[in-house]
């Protein structure tokens, strides 16, 4: 707690210091334009997909989440082969009333997803594309408001992105947020809260609340996350950063995912792809878990000179008490960490030619809590699904990849790697054969657990993918996408690959059938 105490008075003491610089506020300046009241931008997709894995529950026909092989029943098949085509829209209102001259601004997302032919005349999310269509399908992704007192600081109230970057996410391409930081593999979705950011040409600082969970209003059965990042340039091309988040869960569960509920004692995690032997019965419990880290980025624009190189560290500490007979004892201390690293070469006359090595560390668990410590990763898709996605890696079935509208299930779904850990990699090699027109993707991916199920052996896989995408224009783009994985020993373990009876029982097959996924997108980002 004194160390807490510590570092918010160094924030509170760097506030101060900002405060004395002089700042150019904007009710001094003329604006340069008129403000647009109302502005449109939307994201459109569409994609006909074929591949040997899919859900064997019959219910599973909208949104499919979570680890393949998980409990969300997604497994590979050697006789089926699927064949679908899905759409997605992601409108984008912006409303900023000249009555503020542009210090004040209301944003709102929406998303419609659906796979052609699924259903109609009828309601919920990630459905609606069958004929007649008639099908209340919109989902709310954000809501809030941005309030910009002077030049340099803005607080972003409501529904918003959280993602664990020290950028602001409605003012940075996505791409850069999965590069830098820690490359939204911890956070990365949306949440209810309040930020405030200060944003210049040498620093940025970002402190953050976000209720997780609120259950009901009268009990302390909630879930909370606070955040503190900074970041600073030390050079023309270097920056480093630190951040601290602190989350308390008093929830015991409650709330969550449908009926998988959330936390540490919850299915999610099992549909997840998370640690899953927080298992307490049906006693209360309560967690306080940290994160405490650092992140470091060199030329990430990538515009500077040929290299460019990012990196991470994080350590999450905790623990969990267990109520047992009227009073708390330990259930599990937590600690465990990651790291991660990229370097890329640019050989070419645009940032798409370049080579890119990325390498993940993330350190596991070998006694499921027998000697009551979890020594592994844990990330926000213990309360989320999902809620850190680790997309920028350019794997598409070993890791996961952002071209998805209903159905995101890679073989590993979260740095945890289920609380084995994880060592692995991607190398990938990409070329612009008509400069930002025409370009082609070779990538190669692999991992290994840190620890060895039982019954399995550390060798979670191999994958090679490719990818060829042509742009009709800016932010318009058709594109192919490829992928086939050999999978290693650790999916010999009865722990990490099933399949399910018709009770839905986990039934044992032994390894599974190689994964693989061939799907044609067109895509478009609307102005």
């Amino acid at each position: 707690m004194k160390k807490l105490c510590l570092l918010f008075g160094f924030i509170h003491l760097a506030l101060s210091l900002h405060a004395q610089e002089p700042k150019k506020i904007f009710e001094d300046d003329l604006p340069k334009e008129e403000v647009k009241q109302l502005q449109f931008y939307a994201f459109y997709i569409n994609q006909a997909v074929s591949s040997n894995f899919y859900p064997e529950n019959v219910f599973m026909k909208g949104q499919v989440i979570g680890r393949l092989f998980g409990d969300n029943t997604t497994r590979t098949s050697n006789e089926d082969v699927t064949m679908y085509v899905e759409q997605r829209l992601i409108p984008f209102f912006i409303y900023q009333p000249k009555l503020f001259n542009g210090r004040a601004l209301l944003r709102a997302s929406f998303e419609i997803d659906y796979t052609w032919g699924d259903a109609s005349y009828g309601a919920g999310g990630n459905l609606g594309g069958a004929i007649a269509a008639d099908f209340v399908n919109i989902q709310t992704q954000n809501i809030e408001l941005e309030l910009i007192p002077n030049a340099y600081w803005k607080v972003n109230l409501g529904l918003m992105r959280m993602f664990d970057t020290p950028y602001n996410p409605y003012r940075t391409f996505f791409d850069k947020m999965l590069q830098t930081g820690y490359r939204l593999s911890y956070w990365g979705t949306d949440a209810v809260g309040v930020t405030a950011r200060r944003d210049d040409d040498i620093s940025n600082l970002k402190l953050g609340f976000y209720q997780l969970y609120e259950n009901n209003i009268e009990e302390k059965d909630d879930v909370y996350l606070t955040e503190a990042h900074y970041q600073q340039k030390i050079t023309p091309k270097w920056k480093l950063g630190t951040s601290l988040y602190y989350l308390s869960d008093r929830s015991n569960g409650e709330g969550g995912v449908s009926i998988y509920a959330q936390g540490l004692n919850s299915k999610l995690n099992g549909y997840n792809g998370t640690f899953r032997f927080f298992d307490f019965g049906t006693r209360e419990y309560k967690a306080d878990i940290a994160w405490v880290g650092g992140y470091f980025s060199r030329n990430e624009d990538f515009m500077m000179d040929r290299w460019q190189w990012t990196g991470f560290f994080n350590y999450n500490l905790g623990v969990a008490q267990v109520g047992q007979e009227g009073e708390w004892v330990k259930g599990a201390d937590i600690a465990g960490f990651s790291a991660n690293t990229r370097l890329a070469y640019r050989f070419g006359q645009t940032i798409n030619d370049h080579f890119s090595v990325d390498a993940i560390f993330a350190s596991g668990d070998d006694n499921a809590l027998e000697d009551k410590r979890y020594s592994g990763v844990i990330t926000g898709n213990t309360w989320g699904a999902p809620a850190g996605i680790f997309i920028g890696t350019g794997s598409y079935l070993l890791f996961p990849h952002g071209n998805v509208v209903n159905r995101f299930t890679p073989v590993v779904a979260d740095m945890s790697n289920m609380g084995y850990g994880l060592v692995g990699g991607t190398l990938k090699a990409s070329k612009d054969f008509i400069p930002n027109k025409l370009n082609a993707k070779l990538g190669l991916a692999h991992a290994n657990s840190i620890v060895a199920p039982q019954g399995g052996g550390k060798v979670i896989g191999t994958e090679v993918n490719t990818a060829l995408s042509y742009n009709f224009g800016p932010f318009m783009s058709l594109e192919f996408h490829a992928a086939y994985m050999n999978l290693g020993n650790f999916y010999e373990s009865n722990d990490d690959t099933y399949s399910f009876d018709i009770n839905g029982t986990a039934v044992s097959e032994g390894r599974p059938e190689n994964p693989w996924t061939a799907f044609l997108v067109y895509k478009w980002l609307m102005f």
